[in-house]
């Protein structure tokens, strides 16, 4: 027995063991998003636990107190504070293309505005989240112990949306990151149907080898986990990247503004990586007096419209920005709008370029499309995303049927024998 006994231990090992354990942990645990359904736990465990609570877009909304404590007492190990802001940014419609949450009350604003406390604002799931839980009462989905042992709580969810994509992720792990855009629903909807359309039936499909060709992403010196092989009745597609772009223009940010250079979006998805150019969305009018002003009615994702405006402030305070007689934000709840007052003798476009060179009206988005694969962070391109998305949804597919027909039988089998009774 070695119950109770110091062994020696190199510590370099021990170090080295123990460091690769906590960011595997962190990786899986907490900051990579599900390729099948696109959540981290923390976001997964919530719609799970309002689920759970009956929290539906029909429902009445509940404390966003009650949910924080459900989670946290059920399913999430973790802080309160973490799992309200989790929960605030589900509901945010400058944060996510479709919100998974419907808020009411106050839960910031695209001024960086920090959210009421959770005491003071309620919560019920939003209509299109609940596209994410449909069948997962019928066995469709592995499930594990929750913390304590005394609950399970599903591994995934069966994810009818491609939310992945769709509502893109922000992640900071331990030697890897992740940083996902959102997209526009109807255009993953064209590039998946015409996906499935050009599937490849078992006849047809080529080497195993030629299977997706994922990249791992190795920490340290520990080996990567193995992904287990594919099976021939898996899903496979002759469609190519370039013909997915004909759907899939490019990310669909919450806040709007434009996309610029077409190339480095398609690079982007054809290797999972690169920067994509966002603009603001800006017009240049005259006024009555004759004078020129510049309206800024759409904003970069996840730009602070405050630091903005103070930014271009102290730029024309510095005289670092030549020719604005005046600044105002005149935006309210029909949405922004920042108007900058040109004096008479400045060049209109000739502001308007250097507001896009100094201040946040220009933007790069880093794209780094890194997603949990079999539980290993890999890097994806469009094309890799979509089809283990479509896999995921035969599997959860053939399993809710498998559950149906098992369901059928045993009433068949009530119903055969009442019926002997009767003829007996």
């Amino acid at each position: 027995m070695d119950i109770g006994k110091i062994q020696p231990v190199e510590i370099t090992q021990e170090m080295e063991k123990s460091y690769l354990d906590y960011a595997m942990s962190v990786i899986v645990a907490r900051a990579l998003p599900e390729v099948r359904d696109g959540l981290k736990p923390v976001h997964r465990r919530i719609l799970y636990a309002m689920h759970q609570l009956g929290l539906t877009h029909q429902a009445s909304f509940s404390k966003s107190a009650k949910v924080v404590g459900e989670v946290l007492g059920k399913y999430h190990p973790h802080g309160d504070m973490p799992v309200y802001d989790a929960l605030v940014r589900m509901a945010q419609d400058f944060s996510l293309r479709y919100p998974l949450i419907n808020g009411h009350g106050n839960f910031g604003s695209v001024d960086g505005d920090a959210p009421a406390a959770m005491r003071y604002t309620e919560v019920k799931m939003a209509k299109v989240s609940q596209e994410m839980l449909v069948d997962i009462q019928k066995e469709t989905v592995p499930e594990l112990d929750n913390f304590d042992a005394t609950l399970t709580e599903p591994v995934y969810l069966p994810a009818k949306l491609p939310n992945l994509l769709l509502m893109g992720a922000d992640g900071i792990a331990v030697g890897v990151a992740t940083k996902i855009p959102p997209h526009n629903l109807g255009e993953l909807v064209e590039a998946i149907i015409y996906m499935i359309d050009k599937g490849i039936t078992q006849a047809q499909k080529p080497d195993q080898e030629k299977e997706l060709g994922l990249r791992k992403i190795e920490f340290g010196t520990g080996e990567p986990t193995e992904v287990p092989e594919t099976t021939p009745t898996l899903f496979e597609s002759k469609a190519q990247i370039e013909d997915l772009l004909k759907f899939i223009k490019g990310p669909d940010f919450p806040t709007g503004g434009q996309i610029y250079d077409a190339e480095s979006i398609k690079d982007v998805y054809a290797t999972g990586r690169g920067r994509v150019l966002v603009r603001g969305k800006a017009e240049i009018e005259e006024t009555k007096r004759g004078r020129f002003q510049i309206i800024i009615t759409e904003l970069p994702y996840q730009v602070n419209k405050a630091n903005l405006v103070a930014k271009i402030a102290f730029l024309a305070k510095e005289r670092k920005l030549e020719g604005i007689a005046d600044l105002r934000d005149e935006s309210d709840r029909q949405g922004i709008r920042i108007v900058v007052e040109l004096k008479r003798t400045s060049k209109p476009k000739s502001v308007l370029n250097n507001l896009y060179k100094h201040t946040n009206l220009q933007t790069i988005y880093p794209a780094n499309v890194v997603a949990l694969v079999d539980g290993t962070p890999q890097t994806l391109n469009l094309k890799q995303i979509l089809t283990l998305y479509i896999r995921h949804r035969q599997e959860i597919i053939t399993k809710k049927s498998q559950f149906e027909l098992r369901q059928a039988k045993a009433t068949a089998h009530i119903l055969e024998g009442l019926k002997s009774a009767l003829d007996n």
